[in-house]
C-alpha cells in the first residue's frame, strides 16, 4: 500500500484507529498528543474522494460518541485521583502553564469551559480531569462534553468534506498528512525546548545559593588559627 493511501488505510480498520485516537484524547492524558483537529479535517476530506472509506455519517457519528466517551473517561478518573491527577509525571511533563489556563477558563466561563475547552488544543485533554477532580455535576458535565464533541467531530469532519472537493486540497492529500504530523511534532519539540531551558535557569538560579556554604566553609578552613591565652 502506498504510504500516503490513507484512503485505504481507513477503510480497513483506520476509522476504528481514528475514534480510537479521539478517545484516548481526553480518556487518558497522554492524548495531548494526537493531532485531534486535524486528523478530523483530513478524515473529511478522505470521506469526499471518489472512493471514500466511509460515507460521511459514519465517522460524523462514531467521532462524537468517541469523544464523549473519552471525557466520561477522563472525568471519573480526575474523580476517583482528586488532586492527586496534577502530580503524575505526565503533568510534570506538560507543565503548570496549561493546567493554570484551564482553571482559569474554568474560573470565567465554569460549565461552558467543557464546551468550549473541546475545541482548544491540550485543554481539552485537562478539562474532563479537572471537572472530576473539582466534583463538577456530572449531569452538567455530560451534557457539555456531548455539546461539544458533537459540534466538534462533526463539525471539523463536514468541514473538511466540504473542502474535500476543491481541487488544489484533493491533490495534495499527502501534503494535508505531513502537515497534521507536524502539528504534533513541532509543538511538542519547540514544548520540551522551553521546559529544558526552564529548567536550566532554575538551576542556575539556585546555584550561588547551593555554593555559598561551601564557600564560606573553604574561607573558614584557609583562616590562620590563633592560639588562644597568647
Amino acid at each position: 500500500m502506498n504510504p500516503f493511501d490513507v484512503s485505504s488505510f481507513m477503510a480497513t480498520g483506520g476509522l476504528i484507529g481514528l475514534c480510537v485516537l479521539v478517545f484516548l484524547e481526553t480518556g487518558v492524558l497522554v492524548g495531548f498528543v494526537f493531532p485531534g483537529d486535524s486528523l478530523l479535517f483530513t478524515a473529511g476530506i478522505l470521506a469526499a474522494q471518489p472512493d471514500p472509506y466511509a460515507p460521511l455519517w459514519l465517522p460524523c457519528v462514531l467521532v462524537p460518541l468517541s469523544a464523549a466517551l473519552g471525557d466520561q473517561c477522563g472525568y471519573f478518573i480526575g474523580r476517583r485521583l482528586g488532586a492527586g491527577v496534577l502530580q503524575g509525571r505526565v503533568m510534570r511533563f506538560i507543565g503548570p502553564e496549561p493546567v493554570d489556563r484551564t482553571h482559569r477558563f474554568f474560573e470565567r466561563y465554569g460549565p461552558l469551559t467543557v464546551f468550549f475547552g473541546r475545541f482548544i488544543g491540550i485543554v481539552r485533554t485537562l478539562v474532563p480531569l479537572l471537572a472530576g477532580f473539582t466534583r463538577m455535576r456530572h449531569r452538567d458535565f455530560t451534557i457539555f462534553s456531548v455539546l461539544g464533541s458533537t459540534f466538534w467531530g462533526a463539525g471539523i469532519i463536514v468541514l473538511g468534506y466540504l473542502l474535500g472537493d476543491v481541487t488544489i486540497i484533493a491533490e495534495n492529500i499527502d501534503l494535508m498528512i505531513m502537515a497534521s504530523a507536524a502539528t504534533v511534532i513541532v509543538p511538542i519539540t519547540v514544548h520540551l525546548i522551553r521546559r529544558g531551558l526552564a529548567r536550566r535557569r532554575a538551576n542556575r538560579a539556585e546555584a550561588p545559593d547551593d555554593v555559598m556554604p561551601d564557600v564560606a566553609a573553604t574561607e573558614a578552613d584557609e583562616r590562620p588559627v590563633t592560639a588562644r591565652g597568647h
